[in-house]
């Protein structure tokens, strides 16, 4: 069984051909600076990788040049990443036009991912037309939390009328890293308790309890929770208010400001913390400042999740930051000793699996994500229960 997992952006296309007999990657690529002037598509397979520089003025015109290099490559089925859900959509599905449907009515939740998402599975269905087509949706894995953790203490006609709530993202993440974290504990999932932490230009964090999400920190939309690269994350809630009736800026120009102005970038002009972390060395005190800013939430999270789980297994970092930066690790655990939790120095400098120390009473993991395998296997689950 082969299955394509495609993660349609507003101006890029990620794909990925998976053999599920041994879940090895046949052939991905990415197709970038969609509706620039040139467009890149990289294309990577027997250990080569071609690139092809062209206009792409729409998502249409990449995706047709995506299907010429997966032709006859006897696809059984594509999987979609879908960034929001909502209630209706609470895990994978086939897609059909009731999906269809219920994607576009989340695109007021989701007005950055959602459009794009739907523009790729339209497109995929037309290229693919044979085949089942299955979304596979960031919040579906938070869709176990309990009414206490995603309600907000707002007029409970607000949640029933409109669906105002928690809904949580980076789902396929967290539930890939709780299958990982799982089989190298040697434990089973369903008795798994975790703190991953999911650290990207996007960010979040989550306690899982017995193998399901049990609280996660981004909210309604992607913005709420940790301190991002350019989202602010949690913030007073008047501050919108404020600077609409005091500073005089329009609704868009608040919600600009707070997804794509804030965060590190907010605080000291960079969003790449390995820029961030050279300009701290060099010296730079907003640099310095951001970082400990950033950790700090971290921090703030984890001290929460550790009260509401009880027992835990394992700290989980993952993604961009998570997986490749000692130094940020390191300072959101500092100061834990206090609750048993102690960092390797010498196995988080090498980046090694597991970086707790031996005397720690919680083991401190670091886990590469791989978001689109979760895709894949999700896809292969729907086709296997079809039949």
């Amino acid at each position: 069984m082969r299955i394509l997992v495609i993660n349609t952006g507003s101006s890029s296309i990620k794909y990925q051909l998976f053999e599920m007999k041994d879940e090895s990657v046949i052939s991905s690529g990415i197709a970038e600076k969609i509706g620039e002037e040139i467009g890149i598509l990289r294309h990577r397979e027997d250990g080569k990788e071609e690139i092809r520089k062209e206009r792409f003025p729409d998502h249409r015109s990449a995706f047709i040049l995506i299907e010429e290099y997966l032709r006859r490559k006897d696809i059984s089925a594509v999987g979609h990443r879908v960034v929001h859900g909502g209630e209706r959509l609470k895990k994978s599905v086939i897609i059909d036009e009731e999906v269809i449907k219920a994607i576009k009515e989340n695109i007021p939740l989701a007005p950055i991912h959602n459009p794009s998402n739907l523009e790729g599975i339209i497109i995929s269905k037309e290229l693919f037309p044979d085949i089942p087509h299955v979304a596979v949706f960031d919040t579906a894995f938070h869709q176990t939390m309990p009414d206490e953790a995603f309600l907000y203490s707002i007029p409970y006609r607000l949640y029933e009328r409109y669906r105002i709530r928690r809904y949580g993202f980076h789902g396929t993440s967290h539930a890939y890293i709780l299958e990982a974290s799982a089989s190298y504990l040697g434990i089973p999932k369903e008795k798994a308790n975790l703190i991953t932490i999911h650290l990207g230009n996007g960010a979040s964090i989550t306690a899982i309890k017995n193998g399901k999400s049990i609280d996660t920190s981004m909210g309604m939309t992607p913005l709420e929770g940790l301190m991002m690269g350019t989202r602010s994350g949690d913030i007073d809630p008047a501050i919108p208010f404020f600077l609409m009736d005091h500073v005089g800026l329009r609704p868009e120009e608040v919600y600009r400001i707070l997804n794509s102005e804030s965060g590190l970038r907010g605080i000291c002009g960079r969003n790449d913390m390995r820029e961030i972390i050279e300009l701290r060395e060099k010296g730079d005190r907003m640099a310095d400042l951001a970082i400990r800013m950033y950790t700090r939430r971290v921090k703030k999270y984890i001290g929460a999740y550790m009260a509401i789980l009880g027992k835990i297994d394992a700290i989980v970092f993952t993604a961009g930051i998570g997986e490749n930066s000692p130094y940020i690790r390191r300072k959101c655990l500092e100061g834990l000793d206090i609750f048993g939790i102690r960092i390797d120095k010498e196995k988080n400098r090498r980046n090694e699996k597991e970086i707790s120390s031996e005397d720690s009473s919680i083991k401190i993991l670091v886990i590469p994500t791989n978001e689109e395998l979760r895709i894949a296997r999700e896809t292969k689950k729907i086709l296997e229960e079809m039949g």
